[in-house]
């Protein structure tokens, strides 16, 4: 079992978080559909929201966990079972995600979910916490020092105010203050997905997107969203079949004649407009001022110097029309290393001039990485999310940034798709 765990291990990539999202969507709902479980969750990395994931650890309450066990090992997407335990077993599926299974006492389950969740600096520095307080604290419960005894085990949020802090999200747990800000009531109050009001970045099939501008209409309606931006490509990026002048002039028409029609939504005409090399707009200022929304994008000439990627990002942000920058760091995850730029001149430059920094929500973008959003923020920066959808399907990327603005401490002020269309537009004038 040993070798095969390590074959496996030696094998595997890490997953996109977008991946693995729908597997733990079903996992969660085939096992928590037998008698015999009373929670299940999906904790590790996957849990913090993390933009990668190497495995998944879901973790079951239960009395029978023969029964859980024995429900567990008969998913259908698996492919091999590694081992199989009384209370732990590891199996892998059919897209090589290897998934560890746990079966706890339900007396224990807060501790398993706290100490499973991580991060693993975090339970560092809660354990130390712990041990100066005269308490132990692992996967079983909380105990005392001198006598053994188990304060608490059962519900995880005790555990946390049994140490002197309040709970905090798991997308905070990575030991980058949340335990000094939880300990002095200080924990953000982070953004979350009921709040978002509206996609501020989408394409349709007016240039290299699958869907027609309707259907993301309909399905913007579908997810009850307030507000939509329709932000296909500008007529320089003739990969993505960027539209001509004569062509955006066509789908304004068209936008407006659909927000006529469509009274439940308010669609905004836009662009997602392409940062030349030299650091002027792919449109002129007479197109742009057309639009209601204005997405600036670096997508060619990639791989010049900081100074000069920094100098065009700024151009386009002292660009009156530009409401946002798209991707600022051009990376995709575990394909393109970010471009070389100075994000604190940038994010001093968008603060000035009050234009929003995007955080990206397609899988393989989240740009701004959590990190970056949370050093935005400090910078007086807002943010905005774009699911930067090229299909109808695609417009559910939203949690994905969602998840990131949680994990970069961003609260509903922070996020421009929480304020009424009105606020939004009214931001730069």
């Amino acid at each position: 079992i040993l070798k095969a765990i390590t074959e496996y291990r030696s094998r595997s990539t890490r997953f996109l978080l977008g991946e693995v999202l729908p597997i733990i969507q079903g996992i969660i709902s085939y096992m928590g559909d037998s008698p015999d479980v009373r929670l299940v969750e999906v904790a590790g990395s996957a849990r913090r929201g993390k933009e990668t994931v190497g495995d998944l650890d879901v973790l079951v309450s239960s009395l029978n966990p023969e029964a859980v066990t024995e429900r567990f090992c008969s998913m259908p997407p698996i492919i091999r079972i590694l081992g199989r335990g009384p209370t732990k077993s590891t199996v892998v599926l059919q897209n090589m995600l290897q998934v560890d299974l746990r079966v706890i006492p339900p007396e224990s389950y807060g501790a398993a979910l706290q100490y499973f969740t991580g991060s693993k600096e975090h339970n560092v520095k809660l354990r130390t916490i712990g041990v100066k307080a005269g308490y132990k604290l692992n996967e079983y419960g909380l105990y005392r020092r001198d006598n053994d005894e188990r304060v608490e085990a059962e519900d995880e949020a005790k555990i946390y105010q049994a140490l002197g802090m309040r709970w905090m999200p798991p997308e905070l747990r990575e030991n980058t203050g949340e335990i000094e800000a939880a300990m002095e009531g200080k924990l953000p109050n982070l953004v979350t997905l009921d709040q978002i009001r509206g996609d501020l970045h989408v394409h349709t099939d007016y240039s290299h997107a699958i869907d027609p501008l309707e259907d993301m209409v309909r399905k913007a309606i579908d997810m009850k969203l307030d507000y939509l931006a329709i932000t296909d490509h500008s007529q320089s990026l003739a990969i993505a079949r960027g539209l001509k002048e004569d062509k955006l002039m066509e789908q304004i028409n068209e936008v407006k004649r659909l927000d006529d029609e469509y009274s439940e939504i308010r669609l905004l005409t836009g662009t997602e407009c392409d940062i030349k090399s030299d650091g002027s707009m792919d449109y002129s200022d007479e197109v742009l001022e057309q639009l209601d929304w204005v997405v600036a994008s670096i997508h060619i000439g990639m791989q010049r110097d900081e100074e000069t990627i920094t100098s065009r990002i700024i151009d386009a942000i002292h660009n009156p029309y530009t409401r946002v920058i798209g991707h600022p760091t051009g990376r995709l995850i575990q394909k393109r290393n970010p471009y070389e730029v100075n994000l604190d001149k940038i994010f001093e430059a968008a603060a000035e001039q009050k234009v929003f920094m995007e955080i990206n929500c397609s899988p393989s973008r989240l740009d701004l990485r959590d990190v970056d959003a949370r050093r935005a923020k400090e910078a007086g920066v807002k943010l905005t999310l774009g699911s930067d959808a090229h299909s109808v399907a695609q417009m559910e990327f939203l949690p994905l940034g969602v998840s990131v603005a949680r994990r970069g401490w961003l609260e509903p002020l922070d996020v421009a798709n929480t304020w009424s269309i009105e606020k939004v537009l009214g931001f730069r004038q």
